[in-house]
């Protein structure tokens, strides 16, 4: 980088102890003489052979190659002696020797007094100088710019080829040489990259001090390499941005032409094999697996369609990005494709959705139909069994049964129409599947099918409802029965409890003839009672005779209720025979007693004392009567109340038979006084 008195070029050949190669020391002159420019190299070389760490002959045969390699260019040869070494006579005499032959002159110098030919500010600091130079950064600057210089110049050689090949005149000239030369072989950007980091690094160290502060001059080969970098980015700049442009035309028309065959092959394959896949499922099946089976069949179908669909939308979206790139010489063309593959997956799609709301209608219908005939089967098996309840409650749930699954059955039915006539509705508005065209769907099967089905279903409702019908009669009439059975038991009952009040509480005889003949009366209201509950038994009996005639079966009931009917009967008229007997007789005994103890006694009366006698009888009879049991025709023997109360109403009686009896004597003693007067 320095520079000497002419302002010539310094070149310093460093020597050292190790054996230097003359081809290898002449190969690095040549190329550092081919840094400088011409107009440098006019201006002639100052050469510093530093052989301080040499040999003489060494030094020597370095100088004489200066000759061969650079021997215009070449002004003064300064050879850098060690202190204390080489013959002076001998060096000397060689150079001078030799001087007119070598073309330039050659001095022998020592390190302290080279400043006497340099400048010591265009010396190193190995010289004693105090120029600054690192000969490693210059060395990796220098690479920098000969790979930077390597590669763009091929790079432009490239770019250029591909521009150039771009420009001529058939698209198909250009599509053939772009293919051939499309990708460089270096990558630009970085090429780019490395261009400018290295010109602002030139720029920078001519305009900035040195690390250290000192001024420093940029040397020439600097100087001369920016313009070189400049120059070499500008046109790197040019070539790339035609290169992109080419890139971004091919990319363009790379990308539409394979946007076009996408969009192709998905309208190809949607209006080929997706809808002759279409085309051939037409049916809704006969039954709820018939219906699964087909969705299942249309869910491939679906998921084949997915795939082609997936790509309609990625291509509409590279579609659209292309579209708002705005390039109007494909605006048209994009907009075609975009409008026809659109009508195309839309079609399609339409086609897919019609197809599986048809089949779920058609499941939902047949799912309805196989819950109803469900129904229908258990209404039919409740029918068919022949009715054997326990009692009428039974009866009445197992109606309200039947009446709720015939409710049941008639919305399921009602169901059913509104499915078929949705289902029918969707059929009849059936577009067709092929793409604009009229085609005729054969869907004759399909309505068919639901209709027949719907009828069907009608049909069997309507014998269950005819059954229902017949049974809802017998059972109502079963209910009347048990109901009669019941009413016939409870009039049992009723009697059985008349005769056991009869036997337990009407025990008294009252203690004159006027509260006996209220007994009287009472008994006969209370035999009305007895009659009228036994009459109402044997109507409710022929009751249940009747409708088990009418139903064809035998009553459990009536058989054991009529004989216990009559047998309680037969038991209570007896007993209130016998109690009518005792009131009787108790009237008349009490009638006579009453008139015998109330009249005043007559003259004629004290003879007629037969009528004390017959009350007596009576009472007698009335007294034997209650220690008497009923006896029923079976046999068997029931006593009116309690001993203590049969007791009672026979001390009464005999205390009136006292007074009769007293009454009598009363009368007596007048009789027996008047013969002794």
């Amino acid at each position: 980088g320095g520079k000497d008195r002419r302002s010539g070029l310094i070149l310093t050949i460093p020597l050292c102890l190790e054996q230097t190669s003359m081809d290898e020391l002449s190969v690095t002159l040549d190329y550092l003489l081919s840094i400088p420019s011409e107009k440098c190299k006019a201006r002639g070389f100052t050469v510093i052979v530093d052989g301080r760490k040499s040999q003489w002959n060494v030094v020597k045969t370095v100088v004489l190659m200066l000759q061969n390699v650079v021997p215009a260019e070449v002004s003064l040869v300064c050879v850098v002696k060690p202190d204390e070494f080489w013959d002076k006579k001998v060096t000397h005499f060689c150079f001078w020797k030799e001087k007119d032959r070598l073309g330039f002159e050659v001095i022998l110098v020592s390190a302290n007094k080279l400043t006497r030919y340099i400048e010591p500010c265009q010396l190193t600091e190995d010289f004693g100088g105090t120029l600054t130079y690192d000969h490693m950064d210059w060395l990796n600057k220098r690479l920098v710019f000969e790979k930077f210089t390597k590669e763009s110049t091929s790079l432009l050689d490239e770019l250029a080829l591909i521009n150039n090949g771009s420009d001529k005149g058939t698209q198909q000239e250009r599509e053939r040489s772009i293919d051939l030369n499309f990708l460089p072989s270096v990558d630009p950007e970085t090429v780019l990259q490395t261009g400018h980091e290295l010109l602002s690094e030139l720029q920078q160290r001519r305009f900035n001090g040195s690390d250290g502060g000192v001024s420093w001059s940029p040397m020439d080969d600097e100087l001369l390499a920016q313009p070189q970098v400049m120059k070499l980015l500008d046109s790197l700049r040019e070539q790339y941005t035609r290169y992109q442009e080419v890139c971004r035309q091919r990319s363009k028309r790379t990308q539409l032409e394979e946007i076009q065959q996408k969009v192709m092959q998905v309208v190809n394959w949607l209006e080929g094999p997706g809808s002759e896949q279409l085309r051939t499922q037409w049916g809704i099946g006969d039954s709820i697996r018939a219906s699964q089976a087909l969705q299942q069949k249309h869910e491939e179908i679906e998921s084949q369609h997915s795939e082609w669909f997936a790509v309609y939308v990625e291509l509409n979206q590279q579609i659209a990005a292309l579209l708002n790139a705005g390039d109007e010489e494909d605006l048209v063309e994009l907009k075609a494709l975009q409008q026809q593959l659109s009508d195309v997956c839309y079609r399609q799609a339409s086609q897919l959705e019609f197809r599986q709301n048809l089949l779920q209608a058609a499941l939902e219908f047949h799912s309805v139909a196989q819950d109803l005939s469900q129904q229908l089967d258990g209404l039919l098996g409740m029918l068919c069994v022949d009715v054997a309840p326990a009692d009428g409650a039974s009866i009445q749930q197992t109606l309200k049964l039947l009446e709720e699954k015939l409710k049941s059955v008639d919305l399921g039915l009602q169901g059913l129409r509104e499915k078929g006539q949705s289902l029918l509705d969707q059929i009849s508005n059936q577009a067709s599947w092929a793409y604009g065209k009229d085609v005729t769907i054969e869907n004759k099967e399909n309505v068919d099918h639901i209709q027949g089905v719907m009828e069907d279903m009608q049909l069997r409702k309507q014998r269950c409802e005819d059954m229902v019908d017949v049974r809802r009669l017998k059972m109502l009439q079963m209910v009347q029965l048990f109901k009669c059975e019941e009413d016939a038991a409870q009039a049992v009952e009723w009697l059985s409890e008349l005769l056991d009040a009869l036997l337990k509480t009407h025990i008294r005889l009252g203690d004159d003839a006027q509260e006996t003949k209220v007994l009287l009366e009472k008994h006969r209201k209370f035999v009305d009672v007895a009659q009228s509950t036994y009459d109402y038994g044997r109507q409710l009996l022929q009751a249940t005779v009747v409708l088990c005639q009418s139903l064809r079966c035998t009553s459990r009931s009536s058989g054991d209720t009529l004989p216990r009917l009559n047998r309680v009967w037969k038991q209570f008229t007896v007993t209130s025979e016998e109690r009518v007997h005792r009131l009787e007789t108790a009237v008349a005994f009490h009638s006579a007693a009453e008139k015998i103890l109330q009249e005043c006694p007559e003259p004629e009366a004290f003879n007629e004392m037969d009528q004390f006698d017959e009350i007596e009888a009576v009472g007698k009879s009335l007294l034997d009567r209650l220690t008497v049991p009923v006896v029923y025709p079976d046999g068997s023997e029931q006593y009116f109340g309690s001993p203590s109360d049969m007791a009672s109403a026979a001390e009464h009686i005999r205390e009136k038979m006292k007074l009769v009896s007293l009454k009598k004597q009363q009368l007596r003693q007048p009789e027996a006084t008047t013969p002794e007067s």
